[in-house]
């Protein structure tokens, strides 16, 4: 059974940074496109960064463009979400996704077929 533990959430002052990790349990994830998204209370799920399974494509909203980083180590079977100059709306439960298909990245969350638990970040002003 495919299992994806996201860690590094937590309590964060505005402008600073955290890194969050999706460590997957199977080996077979290293050829899965991964996602992160986000989701706030009485909101819909949504997509932040991207990273194809080969080539390093990534993808990202325009909401965090230039501040947030994707990245892949595939020996860990992780991906990485890097969050820099954190705002106060960041403040969400963050989650990591694996897409099996291995095409093009998806943004949507029903393109994805596994989800980790979710992580808490908070930024305060």
């Amino acid at each position: 059974q495919v299992q994806l533990v996201e860690s590094g959430g937590g309590l964060v002052q505005a402008g600073g940074s955290l890194r969050l990790s999706c460590a997957a349990s199977l080996v077979t994830l290293r050829i899965y496109n991964r996602g992160w998204f986000r989701q706030t209370p009485g909101k819909e799920r949504e997509f932040i960064a991207g990273i194809r399974w080969s080539g390093g494509g990534t993808s990202y909203a325009d909401s965090v463009k230039g501040r947030f980083t994707i990245s892949r180590e595939d020996a860990k079977n992780t991906v990485y979400l890097q969050m820099n100059s954190l705002k106060p709306e960041d403040t969400a439960v963050y989650y990591c996704a694996a897409d099996r298909r291995m095409g093009e990245i998806t943004t949507t969350p029903n393109g994805y077929e596994y989800w980790g638990q979710g992580t808490q970040v908070t930024v305060s002003s």
